[in-house]
């Protein structure tokens, strides 16, 4: 049953309005199991359609879908150094199984690039069977301390697509590629705007040469990964033995890359739209893109309205929109709030005198909510424009808040104030992660990325005072 508690404000208290946006639109709720999350069915389906659209855009590039083992020998895992390193705090461990203790214990994957590789290894030895395009979508496990629903959950759901190229070029080439599919789905479907650019050396991920990103801002003014892509060089090819007989008949290493997304996306959706009444989602990723309420006061009534609220279905249904017609027998108020906060974008209210007259009336989600009225002969046209506008609202309203958030600073104090602003800030870094580690513990702020805009400009490090060849993005990240 829903939960009808009263949703915190998000200048009240920005993390609880999140729990309580979740648990208005029935998205997800914690499991018995500690640092796991139940994704309901609303919020699963948010995450199909995330699913459906990638897969598609993932396939045009000729990747393969395939499954590998939830189980990785740990002896796979302790071959990459830096990849162990990496992981090792969040790794869950089998040591049991069948009632007896296993020869080798068994780690429950992180990530699959090991138990993919080793395999990879056998599928290829010459230069005729690269490039390799492997994506997996499927769950992974990380023992997270502070879980979150969506942002941090010890089990979650991803896509992780698994690349070998023949040169670093083409490896490095596709990497960006996929990052660039990343930004266009984050702001073509997601409706967040995104900034891209590399990883600085402390926070790419374990194992690879280059980490591309794409940051996007949230309401709160933190950063939160939409994307990251890597360029894992050779240091995997040459652990797990990926060679192959090159068109000159020498055998060499390949190259390799990774990439992918989570459902902590689902997250960035609620974070980035969502406003004090309840979920927002844009139009594109809406599992419902407009809903029917019916009003009536007698089971004569009801049957009239229906009728003609199923002849509107109908109409919308042609076109693709995604409709829902509620008959419930429930008062008009509690249907409207209902579907509010589910984040329904275009809600159409049809009763008896609407039916008379030939007319609805229509409220959009993302502005100030306020009835409409249109003939029924343009109800079809009318939502269908509406719902593009909205989309492009919610984009173009992300990307005004990031302009308007995002600030350039030059000492240590305007950096210290920004950040506690919540702001993107763009200051100079001398390039030390001694003094990177030092920026993140005195005031909680990461290098987000060196951005692919960064203006080349001489200037000093905000904290070291040391040269700087220009300015990367800092900000409070989830």
């Amino acid at each position: 049953m829903q939960n009808d508690k009263k949703i915190t404000t998000r200048k009240e208290d920005f993390s609880l309005w999140y729990q309580d946006v979740i648990q208005a639109a029935d998205l997800a709720e914690h499991s018995p199991v500690k640092g796991c999350m139940v994704i309901k069915p609303t919020g699963y389906a948010i995450w199909e359609n995330i699913e459906k659209i990638l897969d598609e855009k993932i396939k045009e590039y000729n990747v393969e879908n395939a499954y590998f083992p939830l189980f990785i020998p740990e002896n796979f895992i302790n071959r990459e150094k830096e990849h162990v390193k990496g992981f090792a705090p969040e790794v869950a461990v089998v040591t049991h199984a069948g009632g007896k203790e296993l020869k080798e214990p068994l780690i429950v994957r992180p990530t699959s690039e090991t138990i993919m590789y080793e395999t990879f290894s056998k599928w290829i030895s010459s230069y005729r069977d690269l490039p390799l395009l492997i994506n997996q979508w499927a769950n992974v496990v990380r023992w997270e301390l502070r879980p979150r629903l969506f942002l941090r959950t010890v089990e979650f759901l991803w896509q992780e697509g698994h690349t070998v190229h023949q040169s670093e070029k083409e490896a490095d080439e596709f990497a960006k590629k996929m990052l660039n599919m990343y930004e266009d789905f984050a702001e073509n479907y997601l409706a967040i705007p995104v900034i891209k650019g590399t990883k600085t050396e402390k926070e790419k991920f374990a194992g690879a040469e280059v980490t591309y990103t794409a940051e996007a801002m949230m309401q709160d003014g933190k950063a939160l990964q939409t994307g990251t892509s890597h360029n894992l060089g050779q240091n995997f090819a040459k652990t797990f033995n990926i060679k192959y007989l090159d068109i000159d008949n020498k055998e060499k290493f390949a190259w390799q890359t990774s990439w992918g997304v989570s459902t902590r996306l689902v997250g960035a959706l609620i974070m980035a739209h969502s406003d004090d009444s309840g979920l927002v989602l844009p139009p594109k990723i809406a599992p419902i893109q407009s809903v029917i309420t019916c009003i009536y006061k007698n089971d004569d009534e009801k049957v009239k309205v229906v009728k003609y609220a199923e002849k509107i279905k109908n109409g919308l249904e042609k076109t693709g929109i995604r409709t829902k017609i509620d008959d419930r027998d429930i008062r008009f108020g509690e249907k409207l709030y209902y579907w509010e906060k589910k984040g329904v974008p275009v809600r159409v209210e049809v009763g008896p005198r609407d039916v008379d007259n030939g007319m609805i009336i229509y409220r959009r989600d993302d502005l100030t909510k306020k009835p409409y009225q249109k003939s029924v002969e343009v109800c079809v046209e009318t939502i269908g424009k509406l719902l593009n506008e909205i989309q492009n609202n919610l984009y173009n309203r992300a990307l005004e808040f990031q302009k308007k958030n995002t600030v350039e600073v030059d000492t240590l104090d305007e950096f210290k104030k920004a950040i506690n602003d919540g702001k993107f800030v763009y200051a100079h870094w001398c390039g030390d992660t001694k003094v990177e580690e030092k920026i993140q513990e005195e005031f909680g702020a990461t290098i987000r990325c060196i951005s692919f805009d960064q203006k080349k400009e001489i200037g000093k490090c905000i904290y070291s005072g040391k040269e700087s060849a220009g300015r990367v993005l800092f900000a409070k990240a989830y």
